[in-house]
């Protein structure tokens, strides 16, 4: 178990039930925004639950009822050179890096405005969904800079280049609905749906082996970065790893004798 289980948060909340970490960036004050401090203490949250084998998936969103997460934290922004911006950026993508390469889910619970680096942050999830009343951007631009945390790179390979240009180019807020029809989010609910749709969606991933899940995520992720025939490699390979396990013994056995399987991680 990593340290940080017990590191005292001043800007995030997390807590665990049933196999699942929720967190939860709280500073409603300020549309739960991005500074320095927020940025590590997700990272702690995270390693924390990398490490933790009894949590196999992860729920992010962001306090209050108006923002997930509403962008950076303009005013520390602000007070940033060429050098110490360079730093800055790549401080937060390596904690957006290890989010989505955690080897468990993340689902973004998009309560709110996603603006920003609230938009990047959901980008690099596993899965995102939103609310009615979320709205999503990348207004940057309008600032006299660009995303910084990884938003020029994810949004394109998600939605495609022509759509991710709009936004980016544009600043443009649009509406979860929008978000749902370009791809950007995987599904809208009410407000009062939205924790328990993804606690739904998260018990049916904990319900399959925690090594394929695993796996599968990193096929996925490292193999959009590939051409096709070193993605089906990797693939091959990680499958190979799969069929040495406990998990696919049991897995195999169990359906062949009609029953669930019990699952082990091993």
């Amino acid at each position: 178990m990593a340290d940080f289980k017990f590191m005292n948060y001043e800007n995030i909340l997390l807590h665990k039930k049933d196999a699942i970490a929720y967190v939860t960036v709280n500073r409603p004050k300020v549309l739960n925004a991005l500074n320095l401090a927020t940025m590590e203490e997700l990272r702690a949250a995270f390693i924390d639950i990398k490490d933790d084998a009894s949590i196999r998936a992860a729920i992010l969103t962001g306090s209050g009822e108006k923002a997930f997460v509403a962008g950076a934290d303009i005013s520390e922004l602000a007070k940033h050179g060429a050098v110490s911006a360079k730093e800055y950026t790549h401080r937060g993508q390596s904690v957006l890096d290890l989010m989505e390469n955690l080897g468990k889910p993340v689902i973004a619970c998009i309560n709110g405005f996603a603006l920003g680096g609230g938009c990047e942050l959901a980008l690099a999830c596993t899965l995102r969904l939103a609310s009615e009343t979320a709205r999503l951007g990348q207004p940057e631009v309008k600032l006299g800079i660009m995303p910084g945390y990884g938003g020029s790179q994810r949004l394109p390979r998600l939605v495609g280049k022509g759509i991710a240009n709009q936004l980016l180019l544009t600043g443009e807020m649009i509406t979860a609905q929008e978000a749902h029809r370009i791809g950007l989010v995987n599904e809208v609910t009410s407000p009062a749906e939205l924790i328990p749709r993804a606690e739904a969606i998260a018990q049916k991933i904990i319900a399959n082996a925690p090594l394929a899940v695993q796996y599968t995520l990193e096929a996925v992720n490292q193999g959009m970065e590939m051409t096709q025939a070193e993605g089906l490699y990797l693939e091959a390979i990680l499958f190979g790893i799969c069929c040495a396990t406990e998990d696919k013994t049991e897995g195999t056995t169990a359906f062949l004798q009609k029953r669930p399987a019990q699952f082990k991680g091993k």
